[in-house]
């Protein structure tokens, strides 16, 4: 490729908007171009980038055995009612209607479509296992969709499905897949994690979540250095930190605590570890037939609340809210800031976490403002508590469930997610098969999900400095670029750069020749911010002592070739770049 022939428009400064370094740039750079919040043209630079990806990505899943086709975008809502989501799924599902006012979704994901393919599709045993995936749009109603690719509206996405007879040969798919993601992050060349997660909306009993790690990573991975855990801090255990409770030593007293309505503040004001309050926090679930219900948590003061966690809490699992001002003085007759769980108005079910469980001479919430209670205790001043489970996110520090060091903490991005469906839409939509002894039986699903652009956003995120993109190899939109100085202007520049340009195309290697004829620091700024893994300079001064210039992305010292040697130390150095 010539760039006088290829379409080029970098920018000095990134739109306002962009607030994440992979936005910045691949606007700057000319990749990515926005129509409407959340929504972007893929200019050519950016769906080159795209397409080396699904490249790396379709080889690893055909070598895994799975069988590419290509669903619809629109998708029939009777296929969401059918399995549940259709009232589930929220706002992020775009609902449609057409002439006929029938409803549509924009699919945001298609486990409905590939279940109702496989009812109709696979009638015995003798067709299992089998594993469809396809590389599609995909469309999810964000409600602040910011950060470019990162979280936009519109995305592109790979997802596969696989159908077992058994849950144990289910379970073997799903390592098969494990195995492929493992093989294709590593193959793109980011830095990942595999990490223990949740099932979210999707559902299922087992997921992983390939997590690329960069500081500007949304999500918290927790793991432990030297064994095999990894978890997304919604999913990772917390330890209960004191083994067994101390018996009573101080009084109850209500305190006076003016203006101290923070644990950290009531603590600062008592002359405590922080680690000696405990915070209150208020849900409620709602009922179609009766008054909603008031849930009391109760954490340590210096841990917070995972919702992930408390969403599994029977009675709150259907779904909860947090507890509007009026229920909150309805039930502890006192505005948030100085709640507790003595001599509440109202009766409230009560959820301790482990470590809260086990504390003694505690302070919490008089339910009266401008006052706590100190010294409290379980037995004396509570009841003993009957609901206790892990409440909290996890802590740098805590003990690793495999019971030897510490738990440490890296911030990633989420570029796949594993899961293990069982018959969760199979059941819903009645897709079957006739098993050995002709009987039917439901199948046994796996559903697995890499998100293509997304990955070119972590990328950046984890591969750049201050003058722009520095790809991977295998990401980058072009391997070398060819920088002629004095294009116009030398004969022997124009040859030596086209011979190495012919050469370079003969050995497979995609290259692009800057035959603009620019000012050398134009020219080698621009594609710095574009990101070229390799740079060859070919100059007047430098050819008559039969050399050129090599100079890598991501190394700050360059490199004199022969020109006689160059072809070959090129690819070798490319080899060496991964």
């Amino acid at each position: 490729m010539r760039a006088s022939k290829y379409h080029l428009n970098t920018l000095k400064e990134a739109p306002s908007e962009a607030e994440v370094a992979s936005h910045r740039l691949m606007t700057r750079a000319g990749m990515i171009r926005r129509l409407a919040g959340g929504i972007y043209t893929y200019m050519p630079l950016g769906l080159k980038v795209l397409r080396r990806i699904e490249k790396i990505v379709r080889e690893e899943m055909n070598a895994a055995g799975a069988i590419e086709l290509l669903m619809p975008v629109v998708q029939p809502a009777e296929l969401w009612v059918e399995s549940g989501r259709w009232e589930q799924y929220g706002p992020e599902l775009l609902r449609i209607k057409d002439r006929h006012q029938r409803d549509f979704v924009l699919q945001p994901t298609s486990e409905e479509v590939i279940t109702d393919i496989a009812r109709n599709e696979i009638h015995s045993w003798r067709q299992l296992p089998l594993n469809f995936y396809h590389i599609q749009t995909k469309f999810r109603d964000e409600r602040r969709p910011r950060f470019g690719l990162m979280r936009g509206r519109e995305f592109t996405m790979k997802d596969a499905y696989s159908f077992d007879r058994s849950a144990e040969a289910a379970q073997a798919s799903y390592d098969a897949m494990y195995a492929a993601y493992q093989r294709i992050f590593s193959r793109l060349g980011l830095e990942f994690r595999a990490v223990a997660a949740d099932t979210g909306s999707i559902g299922g009993s087992r997921s992983h979540e390939f997590q690329v790690i960069a500081d500007t990573g949304e999500d918290v991975i927790v793991y432990d250095p030297d064994s095999d855990y990894a978890a997304n801090i919604e999913l990772a255990a917390a330890p209960c930190l004191i083994a067994e409770r101390a018996a009573a030593a101080e009084p109850l007293i209500k305190t006076s605590t003016p203006g101290a309505a923070k644990c950290e503040a009531v603590a600062d004001l008592l002359s405590l570890p922080l680690a000696h309050t405990v915070k209150s926090l208020v849900l409620a679930t709602d009922h179609a037939d009766k008054a909603p219900t008031i849930w009391l948590l109760l954490l340590r003061g210096d841990h917070d609340l995972n919702e992930i966690k408390a969403g599994k809490v029977p009675g709150l699992d259907q779904g909860f809210r947090f507890a509007s001002e009026s229920e909150i003085v309805e039930h502890f007759g006192c505005l948030p800031g100085y709640l507790g769980p003595i001599g509440t108005t109202r009766p409230v079910k009560v959820v301790v976490d482990t470590t809260v469980a086990n504390m003694h001479d505690f302070v919490c919430g008089a339910n009266e403002v401008d006052f706590h209670y100190t010294g409290v205790n379980w037995g004396r001043d509570l009841p003993e508590p009957e609901l206790v489970t892990d409440l909290r996110n996890v802590v740098e520090g805590d003990v690793s469930p495999s019971g030897n060091g510490s738990l440490l903490m890296q911030r990633g991005i989420e570029v796949g997610h594993v899961f293990f469906l069982g018959d969760k839409y199979s059941s819903a939509l009645k897709a079957t098969y006739l098993d050995e002894n002709g009987k039917p039986a439901a199948l046994q699903m796996g559903c697995y999900g890499i998100g293509i652009s997304r990955i070119a956003a972590a990328a950046i995120e984890q591969n750049h400095d201050e003058r722009g993109i520095v790809w991977p190899r295998a990401l980058a939109p072009f391997e070398v670029v060819i920088c002629p100085v004095g294009w116009n202007k030398s004969e022997a520049v124009r040859a030596e750069a086209e011979r190495l340009y012919e050469g370079l195309k003969a050995e497979g290697i995609d290259v692009i020749l800057d035959d603009r004829d620019q000012r050398p620091g134009v020219m080698f700024a621009e594609w710095e911010l574009i990101g070229v893994p390799l740079r060859v300079t070919v100059g007047e001064r430098s050819l008559k002592e039969n050399m050129i210039e090599l100079q890598a992305r991501k190394q700050a010292e360059s490199q004199q070739v022969q020109t006689s040697d160059a072809l070959d130390v090129i690819v070798a150095r490319l080899t060496e770049l991964g």
